[in-house]
C-alpha cells in the first residue's frame, strides 16, 4: 500500500529499489538520510556556486537558464511568481498532509475514500464516524479508545 511504502526499509530484508536487491539494498534510514542530505546538498552547492543553471541568479530562486517560457522577463512579474510557486508548494505539502493522515485513520487511498464518500455523501465524510475510524484503525495503538 502506498502510505506503507517508507516503512519497508525497517524489514529485516530492507527496501530494494525497484524491486532489484542488487541495485540499491537500503537497510538503514540514517545511512538513507545521510545520503539524501550529502547527495542534495552537493547538487545544491554546485548550483549557488555558479553551476550551468546557476550563473547570475538569485541564489535562492529558479529562473535564468530554464524560463523556457520567457516568464521572468520582466521583473514585477517574476517577483509575483515567485511568491506563487512559494504558496503553491506550501499548499501541496498541507495536501499531502491531508493524504497521508486520511491514510492512516481509514487505511485506504484518497481515489478509494472519494469513490466511498461519492457514493454515500452523508454518511462518509470527514465529520460522521471520524471517532470510530480511528479507534478501529489507530497507528499509535494508543488508549484513547
Amino acid at each position: 500500500v502506498w502510505w506503507k511504502a517508507g516503512a519497508q526499509i525497517f524489514a529485516d530484508d530492507g527496501l530494494n529499489y525497484l524491486g532489484n536487491p542488487s541495485l540499491i539494498h537500503a537497510q538503514s534510514i540514517i545511512y538513507t538520510l545521510a545520503a539524501q542530505v550529502v547527495l542534495m546538498g552537493l547538487a545544491e552547492a554546485y548550483r549557488v556556486n555558479g553551476g550551468p543553471l546557476g550563473e547570475g541568479l538569485d541564489k535562492l530562486y529558479p529562473g535564468e537558464a530554464f524560463d523556457p517560457l520567457g516568464l521572468a522577463d520582466d521583473p514585477d512579474t517574476f517577483a509575483e511568481l515567485k511568491v506563487k510557486e512559494i504558496k503553491n508548494g506550501r499548499l501541496a505539502m498541507f495536501a499531502m498532509f491531508g493524504f497521508f493522515v486520511q491514510a492512516l485513520v481509514t487505511q485506504k487511498g484518497p481515489v478509494e475514500n472519494l469513490l466511498d464518500h461519492l457514493s454515500d455523501p452523508s454518511n462518509i465524510n470527514g465529520f460522521t464516524d471520524a471517532a470510530t475510524a480511528y479507534c478501529t484503525n489507530d497507528p499509535l495503538g494508543s488508549a484513547l479508545c
